[in-house]
């Protein structure tokens, strides 16, 4: 059975979805509730290299430096500017569809499988073999303004699975830009994926045409035909979180749920970020969003 309505040959499903509350599949992201700007709004000018494919010498979208290498994120991109931009040549842009900074807007290209796990309810698996740094797929939904994702996280019950993201960037002046997707409704293939603190795959924002970001995912090492595909959904993948916070990470309180990752280096609770439950405290004006 294809999931996606025929948009993506290569998504399939194992079995039936009894139980999972239905959704409307999307492979890109979707305006929603108070979040802006339009996700489908093109504001990005574009480069204006006339060749089939860019180099980052020359082209305006590569001016962090190169993003891939046939196909896979760059091995320039070591620990160190791990943290640097990643813009792709767009719509607006004069090179050749073929060009190798044309990655994650290209959709799947690996043959991927819905299935239903022992403890984690439903989850994805690749159907063959993926190399290490090359892109896997997108957590795409509803892109919304705060208050919505807050009403949305504090109407949940402790059963409901929450696919809620909330991406903050800290910008070199010292801002914070946040994005928070949302695949409960309508999503893509990446709302499947379960965490794990041991992952596969690890996620980068990736901006195409505007400044919404694309939430890509990536293999972090070559991974096996049938095996699960899996990212840490707090996000510590390069990066390194506050003492206090990694703290909170491991202690047991009521309203964390267990994690059933069972790798070695499994905290026991899946990652939670209290800040969406406190709406009435911002550092910040909403508008800026």
């Amino acid at each position: 059975m294809d999931l996606s309505g025929g948009r993506r040959a290569s998504l399939s499903l194992c079995g039936r979805l009894r139980g999972a509350p239905p959704f409307q599949y999307s492979p890109d992201h979707v305006a929603g509730k108070g979040g802006r700007p339009d996700p489908s709004e093109i504001s990005f000018p574009g480069c204006s290299c006339h060749s089939a494919s860019c180099v980052a010498s020359i082209c305006s979208c590569l001016r962090y430096g190169e993003n891939y290498n046939s196909l896979c994120m760059s091995s320039e991109r070591n620990e160190l500017d791990f943290f640097k931009p990643i813009f792709e040549c767009n719509t607006m842009c004069h090179c050749g569809e073929l060009c190798q900074n044309r990655v994650i807007q290209r959709g799947l290209q690996f043959r991927l499988e819905v299935f239903k796990t022992a403890k984690k309810g439903w989850g994805l698996h690749t159907l063959e073999f993926i190399p290490k740094g090359r892109f896997v797929c997108e957590y795409a939904g509803e892109i919304l303004g705060f208050k919505e994702a807050c009403r949305r996280m504090q109407l949940q019950t402790p059963s409901d699975p929450n696919y809620i993201i909330a991406l903050k960037e800290h910008l070199c002046d010292g801002q914070i830009m946040e994005t928070f997707v949302d695949p409960t409704y309508i999503g893509n293939v990446g709302r499947f994926l379960n965490h794990s603190c041991e992952p596969n795959l690890f996620m980068i924002p990736v901006r195409v045409d505007s400044m919404v970001p694309k939430l890509a995912l990536f293999a972090d090492r070559d991974i096996c035909a049938n095996e699960e595909l899996t990212y840490d959904y707090s996000g510590r993948y390069h990066n390194f979180l506050p003492v206090k916070v990694q703290a909170n990470l491991q202690q047991g309180e009521e309203s964390k749920k267990p994690c059933y990752c069972g790798t070695k280096m499994c905290t026991g609770f899946l990652p939670f970020d209290s800040s969406l439950f406190r709406n009435d405290v911002r550092s910040h004006n909403e508008e800026t969003l």
